[in-house]
């Protein structure tokens, strides 16, 4: 008889799993256990995080769902295999004392999680285990989407083209897995999930979010996306109108497939009604696949600017702007309502995140990093690829990347997608007495207004931390004299175009 193991990881589901349907078809049982790694863990800056209770609560539904499945006459069943520390030692550890003859695992793209996996894989293989993973958190992957001439895209546009070339009805077919359940291992007795308080985390604010988890959560969020899906291409931009599908975090930790998140885009925009907004809805599933793509080929963008040159940007040292930001103290109301959502819930509407973002870099220019760093501790949805790609996006200084000279004015961003300023009442509730004219630059309104709507600024709410028009200038001087730098570095032979200079500088123009 043989055996397999299924690592699971961000693919916390038992539907359309790709490694778990392998192992089924080619094993005569099967053994399912996910990892609580510390190597992770560990790393977290709080012991209350609404990413594990998430993770802690779709593991359940997916212990009780693969028993349901396998449920045999007797009243056993299988069931989730969960270990507490390295992922590494604990997967080799199961490995051996279940007698399995191949881990299969589905592929991860984020450089610590290749070389995680490749150490495993060299120790199953000293044991003569095999190692085997398969793509399944992405459409198309590596090198199934290249240009003419065999290399990786950088810009989308062309990527997004090929992608939709690319794709057919087999990419998004389900892998079925319940036919082949009776092959699921029992789950011994004694096994039992861990606890939160066991893993050292409390319990987060998350219950009392509208987030459902798990794979009953996915499936009923994205019923309600299925309803307004034509709609999305109007509604997306607006952060107090319901025009999202709100799966980003589902499509992080697995609990949804994103062969049936694109399988319904293209359902929806081949019907001949409202298609328009299921194309732009699948646009950002291949902006997905993009980064991740962006990620395999080009590791160095975790840490440096994807186009080296703009690693000679001298971004400010301004820790006075750093805290402002990061306590949503700026002095404009988007922004400011943008980040309390982020810190209250987890969660940051897309458009917004381009705005904050924007704003970090472009007004008071601070290095990229720093904003990516924040967003990767706060955000449920935090996936390294896609955040990494947004935050370069609007820095300017990565692939297929908003122009440097483009810079949002977040006054007019918030008049534009916030007209009425629902969503800053919402999360700068000492702003809402001012009429909505006033509601995006509060210091625009006279004293009498403010007065009246019981604001005062530098008291109630701050004034803007620094001028727009003023920044913008300082911006264009900033990315100017870098590429500057760098081309004429280039040619003298200082310093190559692809070595990366990373320069600090004061915050003197903001004071003058």
């Amino acid at each position: 008889m043989t055996s397999a193991l299924v690592w699971f990881r961000r693919d916390l589901r038992c539907h359309d799993h790709a490694a778990l349907h392998h192992a089924l078809r080619t094993a005569d049982q099967v053994h399912c256990a996910f990892v609580f790694d510390t190597d992770i863990l560990d790393a977290l800056p709080s012991r209350c995080d609404r990413r594990v209770d998430f993770i802690h609560a779709s593991l359940q539904e997916l212990d009780s769902a693969l028993n349901h499945l396998s449920r045999a006459a007797d009243g056993t069943g299988s069931g989730m295999l969960v270990r507490h520390g390295r992922a590494i030692d604990h997967i080799v550890q199961l490995a051996l004392s279940l007698g399995v003859s191949q881990v299969c695992a589905n592929r991860d793209y984020e450089p610590d999680a290749i070389a995680r996996d490749r150490a495993v894989a060299e120790q199953l293989a000293a044991h003569g285990i095999g190692w085997i993973d398969f793509k399944d958190q992405v459409v198309l992957e590596q090198n199934e989407v290249l240009t003419q001439a065999g290399t990786a895209f950088s810009v989308f546009t062309p990527y997004r083209s090929a992608w939709l070339k690319r794709l057919d009805a087999f990419q998004l077919q389900p892998y079925p897995i319940a036919k082949y359940a009776a092959r699921l291992a029992l789950k011994p007795a004694r096994e039992a999930l861990i606890p939160l308080a066991a893993l050292g985390f409390t319990p987060s604010n998350l219950a009392d979010l509208p987030m459902p988890t798990g794979m009953q959560g996915g499936r009923q969020l994205l019923a309600d996306f299925a309803q307004r899906i034509d709609g999305y291409r109007e509604a997306r931009d607006f952060p107090a109108r319901k025009g999202v599908s709100y799966l980003s975090v589902h499509l992080r930790f697995g609990t949804v497939s994103v062969r049936e998140l694109a399988a319904l885009a293209e359902q929806h925009k081949n019907a001949g009604h409202g298609g328009e907004g299921a194309a732009t809805w699948l646009s950002e599933l291949v902006w997905r696949d993009f980064y991740q793509m962006i990620l395999w080929h080009h590791p160095h963008v975790v840490t440096q600017a994807f186009k080296p040159a703009y690693d000679h940007i001298a971004w400010d040292d301004a820790p006075e702007l750093w805290a402002a930001w990061c306590q949503a103290h700026t002095g404009y109301p988007l922004v400011d309502a943008a980040l309390r959502q982020l810190h209250q819930t987890g969660y940051m509407h897309n458009r917004l995140r381009m705005v904050v973002a924007s704003f970090l870099t472009k007004d008071l220019g601070i290095d990229w990093r720093r904003g990516e760093r924040h967003f990767a501790q706060h955000l449920n949805d935090y996936d390294l690829a896609a955040n990494n790609g947004g935050w370069q996006w609007a820095a300017s200084t990565g692939c297929d990347a908003q122009p440097w000279f483009r810079i949002f004015n977040p006054t007019t961003q918030s008049q534009k997608f916030d007209p009425q300023g629902r969503f800053i009442r919402r999360y700068v509730p000492e702003l809402a007495g001012l009429p909505d004219k006033y509601l995006h630059a509060p210091t625009s309104a006279s004293a009498a207004v403010l007065a009246q709507a019981g604001v005062r600024i530098g008291v109630d709410y701050p004034a803007p931390v620094v001028d727009h028009a003023q920044a913008r200038q300082r911006t264009l001087m900033r990315f100017g004299f870098a590429a500057a730098e760098a081309k004429a570095q280039a040619q003298t032979g200082q310093i190559p175009a692809s070595s990366p200079t990373a320069k600090k500088s004061n915050n003197s123009l903001f004071n003058s």
